[in-house]
């Protein structure tokens, strides 16, 4: 189910080993502070905090109605974001970490100070009997022999939060990978969070930016044998390789999970698409109001069969895709990635394609280590618009693409024109070779990417 205008509320049915249950994630478009560096004092942080929250209830309550057991919300969606450490301070509450022992904010209103969102965020799993996992930021006193405490004398973190549904606090975790929030610390071990539910077992819990990367995602995940994952986000999307929907549901397909992904709702900043994903099927919202895609160029340049051209801010070496089909080689000899493409064209557009290669330690808004073969349709008709953002084409491509990949870790990508997703007809490892293969797209051919990630480079 759709809400009939963004941001949506979608909940759908999962299948696990304990049977199906009903799972829901709300795409919030927050109410932000018009002042996040200015300090205020507790009492407008909690204003601004409860307007909020006052929709977060609501949205509970409508998924209550529909039969969900389980609520997500985004990251960021009850604060905001663009704090400095001191002006987040009164908008942080008291969250007791993981091993503190059962607490319910709810009915044990008493026990801590400073705990007004956590216990709202409880009366709500309460009232309406469902598990509810959300994003806030919380403060933690240390001392001062501890090496690692701030000056100010506390740690600050961005926070998960899954509540029972009697209102208990199951778990709680402190994101790991940070991207550029000054406001918050990184936490001196990766917290390992999950939680049990009667209706699909264990569910894990990471955020955002921490899906890219071994710990604690993977790690979270091989150690316990998840198949749930719950996954507050404010992802900025970035096409052609990481808009959300592509790599949610690439994450869920490489490692055999379900996920409950709730990113925020603003399109102006490039903030959107959530969904509800499994290895083989999503049910997504993505919804960006302000974007729009580039007129192609008149006219083809006659080049080199192979150019260089920047794509997710690395040099990419790319070969055209011309005609009506075709084979192509692409090899990087510098490092050891060679990627290969059959492919054929249902009817010949005025599109141009290209096949890109990457092997190398990605710089930009974090340091990761990428191979990545990567057949994409470019801005326009000429070599320098590969790698360009695009959202739409007409191009229906059968293909079959594979590269000599030194990694196990690889997100298949396959992502259609208006930002859909498409499913591989096949995939997986042959001949110390990953390979992906498709039969024809289902609209036209935005990305079809094979995305390793070497974490042991990182």
């Amino acid at each position: 189910y759709f809400a009939p205008s963004p941001p949506p509320h979608l909940s759908v049915f999962l299948f696990s080993r304990f049977g199906h249950y009903v799972a829901a994630v709300y795409e919030h478009e927050s109410i932000l502070s018009p002042a996040p560096a200015a300090l205020v004092e507790r009492r407008s942080a909690l204003e601004l905090m409860g307007r909020n929250l006052d929709i977060y209830e609501q949205q509970v309550q409508a998924a209550a109605r529909q039969g969900a057991q389980i609520i997500v919300f985004p990251e960021d969606g009850i604060h905001g974001f663009n704090f400095t450490r001191s002006s987040i301070y009164p908008y942080l509450d008291f969250v007791p970490h993981s091993h503190s022992g059962k607490w319910n904010p709810c009915r044990e209103p008493y026990l801590f100070n400073d705990t007004e969102v956590v216990q709202r965020l409880s009366c709500m799993a309460l009232k309406n009997k469902v598990f509810l996992v959300a994003n806030l930021g919380s403060k933690q006193p240390c001392e001062r022999w501890d090496p690692r405490c701030p000056s100010d004398g506390r740690y600050q973190f961005n926070t998960n939060v899954a509540l029972a549904a009697d209102g208990t606090l199951l778990a709680t975790y402190r994101k790991h990978n940070l991207y550029f929030e000054l406001a918050f610390d990184t936490p001196p071990e990766p917290d390992h969070a999950f939680f049990d539910t009667p209706f699909a077992g264990k569910f894990g819990m990471f955020t955002c930016f921490d899906i890219l990367f071994f710990e604690p995602a993977v790690s979270l995940i091989r150690r316990y044998n998840l198949k749930q994952i719950v996954y507050p986000t404010a992802w900025m999307n970035q096409l052609p390789l990481l808009s959300a929907v592509e790599f949610q549901q690439a994450f869920a397909t490489a490692f055999n999970v379900n996920i409950l992904a709730a990113n925020i709702h603003h399109p102006t900043l490039g903030m959107t698409g959530s969904g509800i994903y499994t290895p083989v099927k999503s049910f997504i919202y993505h919804n960006m109001e302000s974007y729009g895609g580039k007129l192609p160029e008149k006219g083809k340049e006659q080049s080199p069969p192979s150019f260089y051209a920047e794509m997710m801010y690395d040099n990419f070496t790319f070969v055209p895709v011309w005609g009506e089909k075709g084979e192509l080689q692409i090899c990087v000899c510098a490092n050891t990635l060679c990627c290969y493409l059959n492919y054929r064209r249902a009817v010949l557009t005025d599109e141009l394609y290209a096949l890109g290669v990457f092997d190398g330690l990605h710089t930009v808004h974090g340091t990761y280590y990428v191979q990545t073969c990567a057949l994409v349709k470019c801005g326009g008709l000429s070599f320098s618009t590969c790698g360009q953002e695009v959202t739409n084409a007409t191009a229906l491509i059968d293909f079959q693409l594979w590269g000599n990949m030194s990694t196990p870790y690889i997100f298949p990508l396959l992502l259609t024109s208006g930002i859909t997703l498409d499913f591989a007809d096949h995939m997986g490892w042959k001949n110390n070779h990953y390979f992906l293969s498709k039969n024809r797209t289902s609209s036209g051919l935005l990305t079809a990417a094979i995305y390793g990630r070497w974490y042991e480079k990182d």
